[in-house]
């Protein structure tokens, strides 16, 4: 059996004496896309923080490749909301931040940087600066700043919440390109549950706070996928599942909170 690329094992997380995370497993296989959904505070971000080390957990391990790399930072890659581009450089000069803050960009790295941005639709506008970018134009360059650092295992948490409707389904569809010729290993969040089935291989629930993995579902839908696919009956069948599930543990939520 193939060993799992990325591995948490039993990570447990508190601040001070709040827990954020209860006890949580979960294994992602190389070249898998999975998208982790909760209800509001269940510690999604929180698992994402252990995973990447900026913070180690309570409890329990994290392994790539079989390597424990619990605390230690900068063996994957990760994406924000926020695009958080620099807006004092061109779409080359945030793409290649990465090598910048490890370094020096090299020649190579913004060739490399290029190649990026005209392989993934913004070869035109290298040079121009994030103001002139749309929404979903600075996405893209955050994604291809995550991309040009070279991680197999890339978490993007929430990468396309701040967007419209529309722009957001073009981007998921980009997503998906982007995804199937990188052949990376993808953890993804979100609050859409339309949008973590048609990305993904494994949609996982997760509890009310203190979160863990309450759910797993696989996503039996041929790829590649296009927008046809999100009236199918297959789709709305697994989305009432998911949002059953989400539901309860909403109401169960806003229990806790009126009881504190």
């Amino acid at each position: 059996m193939q060993q799992a690329k990325l591995q948490v094992e039993n990570v447990r997380h508190a601040f001070g004496s709040t827990p954020a995370l209860a006890s949580t497993s979960l294994e992602v296989r190389e070249g898998e896309f999975v998208s982790l959904v909760g209800p509001s505070g269940c510690g999604k971000s929180t698992l994402f923080n252990v995973i990447s080390g900026l913070i180690r957990p309570t409890e329990g391990r994290i392994l790539l490749d079989g390597r424990d790399v619990t605390g230690s930072t900068g063996h994957v890659g990760y994406m924000l909301q926020k695009d958080l581009l620099l807006p004092w450089r061109t779409v080359t000069g945030n793409i290649v931040l990465g090598a910048s803050l490890t370094g020096r960009a090299t020649k190579r790295d913004r060739a490399e940087a290029v190649a990026l941005a005209e392989r993934y639709g913004l070869g035109e506008f290298v040079d121009h600066y994030p103001h002139a970018l749309s929404g979903g134009m600075r996405q893209r360059v955050a994604l291809m700043r995550t991309l040009a650092v070279h991680k197999d295992v890339m978490l993007l948490d929430e990468p396309f919440g701040a967007l419209d409707s529309q722009t957001r389904l073009r981007m998921q569809q980009w997503l998906l390109d982007v995804w199937e010729q990188e052949g990376r290993t993808v953890v993804f969040i979100t609050h859409d549950v339309d949008e973590a089935i048609f990305l993904s291989d494994r949609v996982l629930v997760m509890s009310a706070r203190p979160g863990h993995i309450r759910a797993e579902f696989d996503v039996p839908l041929a790829r590649p996928r296009g927008f046809e696919l999100l009236t199918s009956e297959g789709f709305t069948e697994l989305k009432r599942r998911i949002l059953e599930l989400l539901y309860s543990e909403t109401i169960k939520a806003l229990e806790e909170d009126e009881a504190a």
